[in-house]
């Protein structure tokens, strides 16, 4: 289930693998809605930025995580953080998560092409079985985002993580098997070929 990390780029982005060169946009991202402020999510403050993404790195080299800089096709200015973490090779299982986007970025569609980068790289590349999202119970907007990819929920965390404010999450988590991935596939490429 190894793969070495490549960059993925389709849709109107790229995701490049994450290095310190992304903190300064990734900075500037995250201010964008003072993200950080949202207390059902875990963007870092531009004061934890670096220390982040220097974790995130250390994580790749341990073949648990790759982790990429969201970013625009053309500019190539970084909007985001995604990746795919969690991995479990002997039970070919991974999980996308520690997503965020500049709150401009919202709703344009960025979301679901980010998913079909990913998504064929965790099935077809990594021979997954299965690929999880976990998210707060009360962030309404990524459970409603995660649905629309076709995901169906497991169940439901309670009392799961304490967050950095000192609340406690509940935590949701979904996933998508092997079996429905050509059915999200079709979705997924239907929404970002059909005009808005």
């Amino acid at each position: 289930m190894a793969l070495a990390e490549a960059g993925l780029r389709g849709h109107g982005v790229e995701l490049q693998p994450l290095d310190e060169s992304h903190v300064h946009s990734l900075v500037d991202a995250a201010s964008d809605g003072n993200l950080w402020e949202l207390f059902f999510t875990s963007v870092p403050t531009p004061d934890t930025m670096g220390e982040t993404v220097g974790r995130f790195i250390v994580e790749r080299s341990a073949g648990t995580m790759q982790p990429f800089a969201v970013c625009l096709s053309g500019t190539g200015q970084a909007v985001g953080v995604t990746s795919l973490c969690h991995i479990d090779a002997a039970n070919r299982r991974a999980e996308i998560g520690y997503t965020w986007y500049a709150a401009s970025q919202q709703g344009t569609g960025i979301n679901a092409a980010c998913k079909l980068l990913l998504l064929p790289r965790a099935f077809d590349d990594m021979g997954c079985i299965a690929v999880e999202f976990r998210t707060h119970w009360l962030n309404h907007r990524s459970r409603k985002a995660i649905e629309r990819l076709g995901a169906k929920q497991d169940g439901i965390l309670r009392s799961h993580t304490i967050m950095s404010d000192g609340t406690v999450r509940d935590t949701v988590v979904y996933s998508i098997i092997a079996s429905e991935w050509p059915a999200v596939r079709a979705e997924l490429n239907r929404r970002l070929t059909t005009p808005r």
